[in-house]
């Protein structure tokens, strides 16, 4: 059995940002991954055309800048390599192929024990710590909902991690369902590439371009939100119009405070409302049941379809091995309070990345959790 004083779960860019804010205050942790790398969601399962969505003073890490010649919004393979930077910057050495089985608070002895798997040799690996970081990440399984009928379907279905590029689907009949960012970006990729693509709309959703989200999120710190987000809500509707003439319906709360209530981000439109608008982009209603190659459509609509892929999101396993988590994680095994007050639980056990706030979040999330330890560490 390892003794540590830290135990990070997760060596994406949360346990990242965390590992180095322990750095800069010398408390000794060790980092964990299950994959064989870090980030593994950026590098292995993200399509090609992949940029962060907001701009890059957004999207730092903790105490590491990007390179002055960065582009505005980070391309995927550039933000690896940022990572990989932070990596070596902060001398972070993540125990990769290992898998937590389970982790529990030892009330007598005021620790967590972990026990762990090597997924390469199979021998467990047990660690007692003080603290415990969650930072597993919202994205760690895929999620597919349930369609009946979908079992059936004799053409190729995935989930969006596994899609990489519209090319090999050219003058194939494509469904994306799911109409957050991933769902329209490869909505218009595939468009792009010939394919005849057809989307399913169900939720209301905020559409914006980058540089209004970028121009919210700065105004926000010096006006109040609802100022704010009447401001985007004008400026969206004078660019892109009226959209629910093409199934798109805009939410009633502005997309600030939507995001702030809820975890539900606005669509940044990459060129797909202009493909939808041109009819090269089809919006459906959502699905009721599948029947071969048919899906059948609310209001008895049927289609066929060669593909479907499903833009549906991901969900946190945090729960599967965390065994008294139930003071900070909720039944989804996301964050149970609301930001921003969401990163602590009891007996030492913290996360970071789990309350949809995405990188400018998770760097929130590092500095409190080590300052928290750190000043419990000292009034001891």
């Amino acid at each position: 059995m390892e003794e540590t004083v830290v135990l990070i779960v997760g060596a994406g860019p949360a346990g990242l940002a965390t590992a180095a804010c322990l750095t800069q205050f010398s408390i000794p942790y060790v980092i964990v991954e299950r994959e064989d790398c870090s980030a593994s969601l950026r590098r292995n399962r993200a399509y090609d055309r992949l940029k962060l969505h907001l701009a890059k003073e957004f999207c730092e890490l903790p105490h590491m800048s990007y390179p002055k010649d960065a582009p505005t919004y980070i391309p995927k393979d550039q933000f690896v390599k940022y990572l990989d930077n932070y990596i070596e910057c902060f001398n972070i050495r993540p125990r990769y192929h290992t898998a937590i089985e389970s982790c529990m608070y030892d009330e007598g002895r005021k620790r967590w024990d972990t026990m762990a798997r090597d997924k390469v040799t199979s021998m467990v690996v047990k660690y007692k710590a003080r603290f415990v970081v969650v930072a597993s990440g919202e994205n760690s399984a895929e999620n597919i909902p349930m369609i009946p009928g979908l079992n059936y379907f004799p053409g190729e279905v995935i989930h969006s991690s596994r899609y990489k590029s519209g090319s090999t689907y050219s003058r194939k009949n494509v469904l994306v369902v799911g109409c957050g960012n991933s769902g329209m970006e490869i909505a218009y990729d595939l468009a792009a590439h010939g394919a005849n693509t057809s989307i399913v709309v169900r939720s209301s959703v905020h559409v914006m371009t980058k540089e209004l989200i970028r121009l919210g999120m700065t105004l926000v710190q010096y006006l109040p939100v609802n100022v704010v987000d009447s401001l985007l809500v004008t400026m969206s509707n004078f660019v892109f119009g009226d959209l629910s003439t093409h199934g798109i319906v805009r939410p009633k709360i502005g997309p600030l405070l939507l995001k702030s209530n809820t975890g539900r981000s606005a669509v940044i439109d990459v060129g797909t409302v202009g493909l939808i608008k041109r009819g090269m982009i089809k919006v459906l209603g959502g699905i009721s049941n599948i029947t071969g190659n048919i899906v059948e459509f609310e209001g008895r609509d049927e289609r066929a379809f060669d593909a479907i892929i499903f833009a549906t999101g991901y969900k946190s396993t945090a729960n599967n091995w965390l065994k008294n988590g139930e003071s900070m994680l909720n039944d989804d095994g996301m964050a149970k309070k609301r930001f921003p007050n969401h990163w602590k639980g009891a007996n030492g056990l913290y996360c970071a990345g789990l309350a949809k706030r995405r990188l400018a979040g998770i760097a929130m999330d590092a500095k409190n959790i080590a300052n928290d330890i750190l000043s419990t560490i000292m009034s001891r």
